[in-house]
């Protein structure tokens, strides 16, 4: 492959995923990894897509400075990086123990979880119109919906109405979802309404467990919702090097590999 062939290569497949570890492109393009962050350099430089901590985002659908990115849609966040989420929803359900109280989010992988849980006594609370639909044929499940706007994109319930909701209530674990998961800038979610009803969730949790396949480390959304220190526990897959996951140990985080 030559050097303007895997450049092209990089770059659609960045655009096509969202995001791509260095750890991939080095499979996919035959080169090793130095090759490729110096790719990524070059390739930033020229404008056609932005580094971020372990590989590279896609800049084809950054908003103008100020505003709000669009959510990708619930139909196409479940097929991204499915069999990563569906190993890190398995390993999330292992947590969960009869009677608790928690908390699932919008995101696609919790709604991998609403379909694992078992049939137990439990509360969940969730804003996610798919996680509830899921859990509603589960008759020892109690299920709360937050209500509140319906934000069709994500399925979800957002806006104050959902944010008050929160408010009521006191869960035993959270387990939650974002866009971005960054060592220095914390956590991050595309849009405005989206981070407010995050920021709801990690504070109404005893123990928050963040949801993440490896793509989203090292990446920052538009708007911050939380530093690290509200994660207690990180599930992800084995895609993050021991290496990358090694400074979230040190901040006393947990961090479960799948």
């Amino acid at each position: 492959m030559l050097v303007a062939e895997r450049y092209e290569k990089i770059v659609q497949l960045v655009n096509e995923r969202g995001s791509i570890r260095v750890t991939e492109l080095s499979e996919i393009c035959g080169v090793t990894e130095e090759t490729i962050r110096r790719d990524l350099d070059r390739l930033e430089q020229s404008g056609r897509l932005r580094r971020s901590h372990g590989g590279a985002v896609s800049i084809k659908d950054l908003p103008p400075s100020g505003r709000s990115q669009p959510e990708i849609p619930f139909t196409e966040r479940e097929i991204m990086h499915a069999e990563e989420k569906q190993r890190i929803a398995e390993e999330a359900v292992k947590l969960i123990e009869p009677y608790q109280r928690i908390l699932l989010d919008a995101s696609s992988t919790a709604w991998y979880m609403a379909r694992l849980i078992p049939d137990f006594p439990l509360t969940v609370l969730t804003n996610s119109i798919k996680a509830a639909a899921e859990l509603g044929g589960k008759e020892k499940i109690e299920v709360i919906s937050t209500g509140g706007i319906m934000a069709h994109r994500s399925l979800s319930f957002v806006g104050p109405i959902a944010e008050r909701a929160l408010d009521s209530y006191h869960v035993d674990k959270a387990f939650v979802s974002f866009k971005g998961v960054h060592l220095e800038r914390g956590l991050s979610e595309s849009n405005e309404l989206q981070a407010r009803i995050k920021h709801k969730m990690v504070g109404i949790a005893d123990q928050v467990v963040l949801l993440a396949d490896a793509s989203k480390f090292g990446a920052q959304a538009f708007k911050q919702v939380a530093d690290l220190s509200c994660i207690h526990t990180i599930i992800t897959d084995a895609r993050l090097t021991p290496e990358d996951a090694a400074p979230y140990k040190e901040r006393g985080i947990e961090v479960i590999s799948v």
